[in-house]
């Protein structure tokens, strides 16, 4: 399933790059359905910084999907590689709930735009139901296909919240 999300921040690139790599937990205030942001490691590289990040995310798990995604699945490691001479950020994330079974990677591209930056951010989440423990065989594809629905669900809005938080961030950082 495709993840795809843009943004226009009105800021220069070099900044919102800098900012959305180097400051996301001050984002936090800005961000009602994430709890927490841990930096885990960090590597810089000359124009290549390596980040491990593990999020803690909110919200209300619907009824119908409660058996089978717990809080667990809420929380997340991202694993990121900035590249600041291509002005990209590979990213690949991996749930705490069903991990074997997750498959989600990305890249988000940081573009000069008339004004401003323009954030891309694409990526692709998928689901082996044969990985998924726990559930019978002749379930696993709808319930692979509902848990991929409720994660893309909650991933494109975060990833929507996230660069909104990051424009309010800079606003007030002037």
């Amino acid at each position: 399933m495709l993840i795809s999300a843009d943004a226009t921040l009105l800021y220069p690139r070099s900044m919102v790059y800098a900012a959305y790599r180097d400051d996301l937990t001050k984002l936090l205030s800005y961000l009602p359905n994430v709890r927490n942001i841990e930096v885990k490691t960090r590597k810089d590289d000359g124009s290549r910084v390596d980040l491990v990040n593990i999020w803690h995310g909110g919200g209300e798990i619907p009824a119908a999907a409660r058996t089978f995604i717990s809080e667990s699945m809420l929380s997340w490691t991202d694993y990121a590689t900035w590249k600041e001479d291509a002005w990209t950020c590979d990213w690949r994330t991996e749930t705490h709930a069903f991990t074997e079974a997750v498959d989600c990677k990305g890249q988000n591209r940081f573009l000069e735009v008339d004004g401003g930056t323009k954030i891309e951010i694409r990526g692709d989440l998928k689901i082996d139901p044969k990985k998924i423990k726990g559930v019978p065989g002749f379930l696993a594809g709808k319930v692979a296909s509902g848990v991929e629905s409720f994660l893309a669900a909650k991933i494109q809005p975060n990833l929507v919240e996230v660069t909104e938080g990051l424009r309010k961030y800079l606003a007030e950082k002037g």
